[in-house]
């Protein structure tokens, strides 16, 4: 007896399959009304007679194609903090940090006091602002001494107007010695300290210094982020990029974890390292399951760029074989499989786009269909014989 070689034994398995199926007795729920043995399963014009027992014997999978569209791509990508709601909080001026009263984690509301800066430059910046107040102090009480005068008639009216513009002189400076303190990112804390406050309310992501450190000037002391949304960082190829537009539907999977996002961002350049287009989605974390620097799965909706996507059909790529050199699939007839020539497309994901050769409303073998393929080539190999 010879011994098969290992091409042989996928059409010996669905031989066997098929075998032992038609020996059975059972009526086949094909519309044949008898059971083709292995060597009778095919035809010279690619049919393949299966019943409905003998695919399912087999592991042949069916399915339909999905119509129209540009398809999906999938890619890897990264969890980042939302640009729009990422800020970096430092002050202006540098000095010793002598608070920092959030860590790593915790929520800040805006305005809060989150850190302390000592230095002189601080309590010049402190003095001014006590020295402007109690400027404005006097000025309002000689502009309200020459109101009464006035009104008594005791004063002139020049003095009058000299009184109220020094009042509004000091309010003006005043309201300058202010500014300069909220410009250097403080909100008081003492007279040689500022307090710094959190422009923004979230979570604090980031804190680079430790107490007691002296720091200069706009060096970065937080970095605070709402996570009630992120974003989504891709990196994709020139030819993918031209097909994914703001607005398309991104699918983000992570063990245990799906979401849906919405591409905001297609850069109009390159990366210079990577030669990719980065891409920027935004995706909803209000229920705090995403986390930033994560690594994703993302699955990216690919728009139509012309006719040619929307009449074509996308079928998995599991049930594409090759013939002759040709791509074919195998379309479900009443009694078994029709082999179907067709053109393919640009490939998105794990399936393939088909320009030509199935309507879209076929049944198509999706999982099983080298079997299929196997079974074909063992047919007319033994019909060559």
């Amino acid at each position: 007896m010879p011994i098969l070689k290992p091409p042989m034994m996928l059409p010996l398995a669905l031989a066997l399959v098929l075998a032992a199926c038609g020996g059975s007795g059972d009526t086949a729920t094909n519309v044949d009304s008898t059971v083709p043995t292995a060597g009778d399963n095919h035809s010279d014009n690619g049919k393949i007679v299966l019943s409905a027992d003998q695919i399912a014997a087999a592991g042949i999978q069916l399915g339909r194609p999905t119509l129209g569209g540009g398809g999906t791509i999938e890619l890897p990508a990264t969890i980042e903090g939302d640009p729009q709601g990422t800020q970096v909080v430092s002050a202006a001026i540098g000095g010793r940090v002598v608070a920092l009263t959030r860590n790593l984690g915790q929520s800040v509301s805006r305005g809060q006091i989150i850190a302390v800066i000592e230095s002189r430059e601080a309590a010049q910046l402190q003095g001014e602002v006590e020295a402007s107040r109690a400027r404005l102090a006097l000025a309002n009480s000689n502009l309200a001494r020459e109101q009464r005068l006035f009104a008594e008639r005791v004063s002139a009216e020049q003095d009058l107007i000299a009184a109220r513009t020094a009042a509004i002189e000091a309010g003006i400076a005043y309201q300058q010695a202010q500014s300069q303190v909220a410009a250097a990112g403080g909100g008081g804390g003492g007279l040689n300290r500022l307090g710094i406050a959190a422009p923004i309310a979230g979570q604090i992501i980031a804190r680079p210094v430790t107490l007691g450190q002296t720091v200069a000037a706009d060096a970065e002391l937080y970095r605070i982020a709402n996570l009630g949304r992120v974003s989504l960082a891709l990196s994709l190829r020139p030819q993918d990029a031209g097909r994914v537009r703001p607005g398309n539907i991104v699918t983000v999977t992570a063990p245990g974890r799906r979401g849906s996002a919405r591409v905001s961002y297609v850069s109009p350049a390159l990366d210079q390292q990577t030669r990719q287009v980065p891409v920027i989605a935004a995706l909803d974390n209000r229920s705090g399951i995403w986390r930033v620097g994560e690594p994703v799965t993302a699955s990216v909706q690919l728009s139509s760029i012309g006719r040619a996507d929307k009449a074509a059909v996308l079928v998995p790529t599991t049930a594409i074989q090759t013939i002759d050199g040709k791509p074919v699939v195998f379309v479900r007839t009443p009694t078994g499989f029709q082999l179907t020539p067709v053109t393919l497309g640009d490939a998105a994901g794990a399936t393939i786009i088909v320009r030509s050769g199935l309507t879209g409303r076929e049944q198509i073998a999706t999982i099983g269909s080298f079997i299929l393929k196997a079974e074909l080539g063992k047919g007319e190999a033994a019909h060559e014989d």
